[in-house]
């Protein structure tokens, strides 16, 4: 899969990896972080959500426009992930009220917008060079497996955090237990007496009374998640460290035509395009941005309306084997032991190869038959663990795309990235349509008033859903990227990866906002309503394929 790419796209990859395990790791607790510390409803969590995300994927057009016109690509990234540890050590002072949480996000924002695009329109122009343009798509896919790795690894990380200081405290996490304790303190004592059984089992003679015990649990929720945004700025450092030693593998990309137009050694290399190519480029861009809006609004679910499905409507109790898949000690061995029997029958490997894919069933398969022993019948899930499916399947499914790639660009019949694009919204209905499924016969979150349901649905439902969205996501985000990095006129190019950005910035903005209907309508209603966007996105992308199709030519 890497055969004919640049070495700095791997710097790039690992990079990425680094910030957007931090960023997932955050993500994966934040609205629980906010509900928890300040009682915030869905809604109210949505605002800030929402707000949050848009400052992350809008910024990046002030960064892009400070690394095209003054610091060029690669100080402005530097300075990013300089600013972005400063912004999650913010988050993970405990016992802070909503002023210093504002700031710290605003500071996150700011270090994501120097970083996210600028890093993307580093990887475009490697593949510049006609020695790797053809993989320019490939390349991209690629990148965002890095992206995705870190994601797969966050949540896990953030639970594991968060378990430990609350096991310090003599405590488990259960999010009824959180929701008496709000409403204990708002003088609603109709589940006080499980609260003060719950509280007398973990903290025995030292439980003081009901109220005390609340308070307590709040803030030790709390600064659980305090400890999972410190995970998240050590991984900033990591970062630092990848994009610093290795300057060397991608010092030729990190050039922007005002810097290339200002060196004798490379100004004969600085494209001017007509103003009319520009303006065909850049009309091409916006529409392509627009489509996009749609789909993040629709995807983004996952950190907001499909995070509280899965707290408030999703089994927090499964079998051990369905556990496998949330306890990365399981899992993890599973997952080499398939690769294993891919390794041991794949055709045209020599034995040697064959006895490594035969030693990795073996080895592995005990590993994960001796882990899941020591499981219970009933094992219990955090429904931020949910969130990790997304990113592992991104990783597994990205080898299985690129391949399909480009099998199908060696028989002519690739798909252009506009059409890629196109599919993917088509998918994301289709996954939303899962959700439409699961939600019948629920009851609604108005009636639930941000209770647990009284019927859960099966963990299933949202793996499929999440499976269904990463396919969508790969068909989507990657071939976006790769089209603004070719079509971009090279004097904007950090700009137009902003603008992409910008573009996410809208959905996520609207991801948040779209959460008022949530209290408002059915379930079913609600994913109805990201189905019909998601397929209406489609059908005018493709009516308007020809024009996208004439800017990468």
């Amino acid at each position: 899969m890497l055969k004919n790419h640049p070495k700095g796209l791997l710097v790039a990859f690992f990079a990425n990896m680094g910030e957007r395990f931090g960023y997932y790791t955050m993500l994966a607790v934040f609205v629980y972080y906010l509900q928890a510390k300040f009682g915030f409803s869905t809604e109210e969590a949505g605002h800030y959500y929402g707000g949050f995300l848009f400052g992350i994927y809008f910024l990046p057009l002030l960064g892009g426009w400070v690394a095209d016109k003054f610091l060029g690509y690669g100080k402005t990234i530097l300075l990013g992930i300089i600013i972005l540890f400063l912004g999650y050590l913010l988050m993970a002072i405990p016992d802070r009220g909503l002023g210093l949480i504002i700031v710290a996000l605003t500071v996150i924002s700011l270090g994501t917008g120097f970083f996210k695009g600028n890093l993307q329109a580093l990887v475009g122009n490697m593949y510049d060079d006609p020695r790797y343009d053809k993989n320019r798509d490939n390349a991209f896919n690629i990148f965002y497996m890095g992206i995705n790795i870190g994601a797969f690894f966050a949540p896990s990380a953030a639970t594991a955090a968060s378990n430990f200081i609350l096991k310090s405290k003599g405590l488990v996490y259960d999010p009824k237990i959180l929701d008496y304790s709000h409403a204990v303190l708002k003088n609603n004592l109709a589940n006080a007496d499980a609260l003060k059984s719950f509280g007398i089992e973990h903290l025995g003679a030292n439980f003081t009374n009901i109220t005390e015990f609340a308070k307590f649990y709040i803030d030790s929720v709390a600064q659980s998640y305090n400890a999972a945004f410190g995970v998240a700025a050590a991984s900033m450092i990591i970062s630092l460290i990848i994009f610093v030693a290795f300057k060397k593998y991608y010092k030729d990309a990190d050039l922007t035509e005002k810097q290339k137009a200002a060196s004798e050694e490379h100004k004969d290399k600085v494209v001017e395009l007509t103003p009319e190519q520009t303006r065909e480029r850049m009309t091409a861009l916006g529409l392509v941005f627009f489509v996009v809006i749609f789909f993040w609004m629709a995807f983004h679910q996952n950190g907001f309306t499909l995070s509280v499905f899965a707290k408030n409507y999703t089994e927090f109790t499964v079998s051990k084997i369905t556990y496998i898949f949330f306890d990365l000690k399981a899992f993890l061995p599973l997952l080499m032991t398939i690769i294993g029997l891919i390794v041991l029958f794949r055709k045209n490997l020599s034995n040697a190869w064959r006895g490594v894919g035969a030693a990795m069933v073996v080895g592995f398969g005990l590993l994960t038959y001796y882990v899941v022993q020591g499981f219970d019948e009933q094992m219990a899930i955090a429904p931020q663990k949910f969130q990790h499916f997304n990113p592992i399947f991104i990783v597994f499914l990205t080898p299985v795309i690129v391949s399909f790639f480009t099998w199908l660009r060696s028989k002519g019949k690739e798909p252009s990235a506009p059409k890629k694009i196109g599919i993917g919204m088509i998918i994301t209905g289709i996954g939303f349509m899962v959700m439409i499924l699961a939600s019948m016969g629920l009851l609604s979150p108005r009636e639930l008033n941000d209770g647990v349901s009284p019927m859960l649905r099966s963990p299933y439902w949202l793996i499929g859903t999440y499976f269904t969205l990463t396919i969508a996501e790969l068909f989507l985000s990657p071939m976006g990227i790769s089209f603004v990095s070719k079509v971009a006129p090279p004097k904007y190019k950090g700009l137009m990866q902003g603008g992409w950005l910008g573009a996410t910035a809208i959905g996520n903005l609207l991801a948040g906002l779209i959460g008022i209907f949530w209290d408002k309508l059915e379930l079913w209603q609600f994913f109805a309503i990201l189905v019909a966007m998601s397929w209406l996105s489609a059908t005018f992308i493709f009516a308007i394929m020809r024009k996208l199709e004439n800017a990468t030519k």
